[in-house]
């Protein structure tokens, strides 16, 4: 084997064990506890991708939650406060909707946001649901303008969910009608561990 050939077949090495053990956590360590994100890589292949790019530029590090309903959702991974102004973090683009995955948003479940109708308008901001929220799921052919995407679930620090969920809210005005005070910041987000196998 030539020297070429056979540092072109440590290459491939390389890249398909990194695939193999990619991470499929995610810690969200929070001014309140640890969030441990177990990611559904196989189901929303697309969507995880997209989560663990942001994660691994250290994009959703001292991001806030900025939207807590009580009995619905909180959601973050997009805004952080930069000299006492909200302001929008830089986004990488839209992800395809996986909406009619086979997954559902039900309790402790992690789904994307997205903008209006459009189903694939989804980019950084996510949400965790408090509750199982049947209306946000796929229903059939034609209704993923109304669906949102389920790439992941709550494996640790349910507590902290609750926690963060029961905290007082205010209206700070626009998109931030229900703003805890003080704020609930996303310190680091982060992988923890080797890719295990799929427990749903």
């Amino acid at each position: 084997m030539t020297l070429k050939c056979l540092l072109g077949s440590i290459l491939i090495f390389l890249v398909l064990s990194a695939s193999l053990f990619a991470a499929d956590q995610v810690r969200l360590q929070t001014n309140h506890g640890d969030i441990i994100i177990k990611l559904y890589s196989d189901d929303a292949p697309l969507t995880v991708a997209n989560f663990l790019s942001y994660v691994r530029q250290g994009r959703y590090d001292h991001t806030v939650i900025h939207r807590i309903v009580k009995g619905f959702v909180i959601q973050g991974g997009g805004y952080k406060i930069e000299n006492n102004t909200m302001r929008h973090i830089q986004t990488l683009g839209n992800v395809k909707s996986e909406a009619d995955n086979g997954l559902y948003n039900v309790k402790g479940t992690i789904a994307m946001a997205r903008l209006g109708s459009d189903p694939h308008s989804a980019t950084s901001e996510f949400f965790i649901n408090l509750v199982t929220n049947t209306e946000l799921n796929y229903k059939g052919e034609g209704s993923l303008g109304a669906s949102y995407t389920v790439f992941g679930k709550v494996a640790a620090g349910w507590d902290v969910v609750e926690k963060i969920a029961s905290l007082p809210v205010v209206s700070k005005g626009g998109a931030f009608t229900h703003w805890a005070d003080p704020p609930v910041i996303i310190l680091k987000a982060e992988e923890v561990n080797e890719k295990k196998g799929h427990d749903k």
